[in-house]
Formats: C-alpha cells, structure tokens, sequence
C-alpha cells in the first residue's frame, strides 16, 4: 500500500489494537488495512457493442441514486424535490443513505479544507460508474466566501465534476433542469468522470494534498 499518512501522527482510532470477538478470541485490528483499499482505481472501458452501451446508459440516466453532501445552504435546495409539489421520484431521482448505495455525489454548498476531505473518501467509495454535481455558486468560485482562507473555490480542481448547477441557491426548478441536463451526458456516454479521475489520479491526488495540510489516510480509500 502507497501509505503517506506515516509522516502525520495516526489519530488513536486509526492505530492497531487487539479486540476480543463475541466467541472471546483476540484479534488484531488495523484500520487503514481494514478501512482502506490497497487498489488504485482502474479506467472502466466499455466491452459491449454500441447499441447495448446506449441501452446501458439510457437505464442510468433513469436511476439517479444521489449521495447528498450538504454543507450549507445548499442542502436546504434538496429537501423540496421529494416533496409533491416537485416529486423528483418521477424522473427517476432518489436520494440514498451511503456511498455503496448511490451514483450522484451531490455537493451541496460551501466547501472548507476539512469537509474536502470527507467528500473525497465518500467520492472513492461509490462504485462505478458515478458523477458528480456541484449545486451553487459556492462550488464554482466559492461564492460569497471567496475570500476565505479555507473555502474551495473551484470543485473540480479536486473532484471530475460532470455538471455544474449556478445559483446562490438555484431554486428547486433549476435543479431539476440540471438533472435533465445531466441525463443527455449520461444517454450520451459522455459522463466520464470516474474513468478520468482513475486516469488523472496522481495529479487529482498532488492538488488534494496541496490544501488538505493533515492527510492521515492512504492515497485508496475505497
């Protein structure tokens, strides 16, 4: 495993300890080997003729499982698309509970350094393929706190970001516009942001390293 966390003081939740299970054995658990792959994400080229591929994308374009990363405001937006009033069930849109669940990381508002991180691992922990929107200003250019020492000012720099929605917050409507929008990427096989981020991986990892100061994990934590 490429580990650079060594050079950072483990958390005392990451370090080795001996447990006893329900039938009283003692075992050792690591949790950056049992948390963490030691795999590098792989590009995932298509394998099948054309038309099965169309056939595959349309059936993805139609089953949005998002992953809702709220950070602000922006979370706020989210809430009214499952009501009736707006029923984003209709179109195929429904929200899930944790990364193994969902193909939409949702990023929802502001991000500091310190969420960043969590947005990382909750991004590599979702099977592929998978997409990502940034919902307002804020993840475009950071919004009304650009000038913040610990916002993120542009999402993809960090993340493959497969569509933005612009808005300080765009309403409920404008959000269904960008599902529909994302969709004609998705049918038209253009949504690749998982295979350029396993592409690109050293590169997206040195810009992540750059402002997250106190990376304690390994590179793999899917």
């Amino acid at each position: 495993m490429k580990d650079d966390s060594r050079k950072f003081p483990l958390r005392p939740e990451l370090e080795p300890r001996e447990v006893k299970t329900p039938d009283g054995q003692t075992i050792t658990v690591d949790p950056l080997r049992d948390y963490f792959c030691e795999a590098a994400p792989r590009v995932h080229a298509p394998v099948y003729v054309k038309i099965v591929e169309d056939f595959f994308n349309w059936a993805r374009s139609e089953s949005l499982w998002i992953l809702g990363f709220g950070t602000g405001c922006g979370a706020i937006e989210m809430r009214p698309l499952m009501t009736p009033r707006f029923d984003a069930y209709r179109f195929g849109i429904q929200w899930r509970p944790t990364p193994r669940q969902a193909n939409l990381l949702m990023i929802s508002g502001y991000l500091s350094v310190k969420t960043l991180k969590r947005a990382i691992r909750s991004y590599e922990q979702m099977q592929s393929p998978k997409y990502v929107v940034g919902l307002g200003s804020c993840t475009i250019n950071g919004g009304m706190y650009f000038d913040s020492y610990n916002t993120i000012k542009r999402l993809d720099d960090y993340l493959p970001v497969d569509l933005y929605i612009a808005g300080c917050m765009p309403r409920p409507e404008a959000l269904l516009k960008g599902f529909e929008d994302l969709k004609k990427i998705i049918r038209a096989g253009k949504a690749e942001g998982a295979n350029a981020y396993a592409e690109n991986f050293a590169q997206y990892k040195e810009r992540q390293k750059a402002v997250i100061h106190d990376w304690d994990m390994p590179d793999y934590n899917w």
